[in-house]
Formats: C-alpha cells, sequence, structure tokens
C-alpha cells in the first residue's frame, strides 16, 4: 500500500490552489479535484471526464469542523446530522437558503491510515470521481482513464481503494419534517444512514 506523505498533501493543496486539477485518492474511490472558486479548472474536470456541463459536483472538506464552519447556517437538526454523518463515505444534499431549488452537495472523507496526511489539507475542492462520464468508478489509479492521468496536472496514489462511491442522501426536508432520502446508494449501507438520522 502506497502511504501518502505530508510533501503529498502539500503539492495536491499547491496545486488545486494554483489552478491546477490532480487526481487524488478519497476513502472510496479516485477522484478529481479543482479549486471551487476556478472555473476555468472545474471546466477541465467536466473535459476530462467527459461529463455534461450541468450535471452538478460536490464541494469536499478535509476537515468536518473547517465544513460545518464554511456552511451557509444550518438548522440544529440538520447540523446535527452533519455531525453524525461526517467524515464517512457519503455526499449530503443540503439546502441553499439562497436558492431552495439548488441543492449544496457536501462531502467529508474518513481520512484514516494510507490518506491521514489529506486532513492536513486547508481548503476545500470541487471534485468528482476519476472516471470518464458513466464509466465504473475507480478503485486503483491504474482503473482511471490514461487520458484522464495525462490531462492532470497531478496525480497521487494510496493504493487500492474500497471502490464504492459514495452514498448521496438527500436532507433539504430534514430540517422541517425529519425526511431524508437516498439518491445513490453507495458505500454506506442504508441500515447505517438511518440509524444516524432516526
Amino acid at each position: 500500500m502506497a502511504v501518502l506523505t505530508h510533501a503529498d498533501a502539500v503539492a495536491f493543496s499547491d496545486c488545486v490552489a494554483g489552478g491546477g486539477v490532480a487526481v487524488f485518492p478519497a476513502d472510496t474511490v479516485y477522484g478529481l479535484a479543482a479549486a471551487p472558486g476556478n472555473s476555468a479548472a472545474i471546466a477541465r474536470i467536466y473535459a476530462l471526464k467527459g461529463r455534461a456541463p450541468e450535471k452538478p459536483a460536490a464541494t469536499m472538506w478535509f476537515d468536518r469542523d473547517r465544513a460545518l464552519a464554511a456552511l451557509p447556517p444550518l438548522g440544529p437538526r440538520t447540523r446535527r446530522a452533519c455531525e453524525r454523518l461526517l467524515p464517512g463515505g457519503v455526499t449530503l444534499l443540503l439546502p441553499d437558503p439562497a436558492d431552495p431549488a439548488v441543492a449544496l452537495g457536501v462531502r467529508v472523507p474518513r481520512l484514516e491510515g494510507a490518506l491521514a496526511a489529506l486532513a492536513t489539507v486547508p481548503h476545500p475542492v470541487v471534485q468528482s470521481s476519476a472516471n470518464a462520464a458513466g464509466g465504473a468508478d475507480p478503485r486503483t489509479l491504474d482503473e482511471v482513464p490514461q487520458a484522464i492521468r495525462a490531462g492532470a496536472d497531478l496525480v497521487l496514489d494510496a493504493g487500492p481503494l474500497p471502490g464504492a462511491p459514495s452514498t448521496v442522501i438527500d436532507l433539504r426536508r430534514y430540517e422541517r419534517s425529519g425526511a431524508w432520502e437516498i439518491v445513490r446508494q453507495g458505500a454506506v449501507p442504508r441500515s447505517v444512514v438511518a440509524s444516524a438520522l432516526g
């Protein structure tokens, strides 16, 4: 197993902050990352994947407290749900106070073992799995298409990953009614989500 180092984490942070695109390991599958405010870098991610530009991508933080501090104010029930589910192999769809029709996709991976160094990355990234649109989620770096690896500015290898994408959970109605919905079943089973959310 390849173990990421502090130097890897710094290189990743510098790449993204400098407008680059990185292939990196998360707690589920290999992903592509770019700075949230850099439309050109985000467009490169979509082009590398062949992904339709209207499809949203989630924002990933590498520390839960930073994520909760950066998000718009959450109601107490929704905040508790985030604290129970994050970090972990989930993507949470949260309400956007500026536009109720829009969902904020939030991801905080569980960074342990070979991935622990990434917990020092101080800023969020826009991320998507490092596969061609509609293709298999990459469990190893070799499963990331060569064109994507060649088109990225940085490629980090942490060996084999679990291989299931994050479970996507819609919490936009959770504050008001306690209702939630799994939009995509993935790394975290429904029973675990139900136990966390009641």
